[in-house]
């Protein structure tokens, strides 16, 4: 059974940090690409960032480009997303999702998602 188990989320201030991690099992971790999506309050679900299997290739939308970092560890089945300078419109549940074989921008090239972790940025 696959898992996808997102952590780190919190309350934080205009401007500061948070890391996230999500830990997964149940899969060959290194062959899925990752990626991390947001939903904000009455909003659609969109891209954050996505990193290729190997960690060599990452993409970002560009409303975190320069201020957000995904990574991972696959030697822990690990994917994290460091946060930074963040804003109140970053706030919002952060999912990670894994991916065989897509692109990596799209929701539906997703094949397991998380339950989501809640990231909240007060001004």
């Amino acid at each position: 059974q696959v898992q996808l188990v997102e952590s780190g989320g919190g309350l934080v201030q205009a401007g500061g940090s948070l890391r996230l991690s999500c830990a997964a099992s149940g899969l060959t971790f290194r062959g899925y690409r990752m990626g991390w999506f947001r939903q904000a309050p009455g909003k659609e679900r969109e891209f954050v960032t996505t990193i290729s299997q190997s960690g060599g290739s990452t993409y970002y939308a560009d409303s975190v480009k320069g201020r957000f970092t995904i990574s991972r560890d696959n030697a822990k089945n690990t994917v994290y997303l460091q946060m930074n300078s963040l804003k109140p419109e970053d706030t919002a549940v952060y999912y990670c999702a894994a991916n065989w074989g897509g692109a990596g921008t799209a929701i539906k090239d997703y094949d397991y998602w998380g339950r989501g972790t809640q990231v909240t940025v007060s001004s």
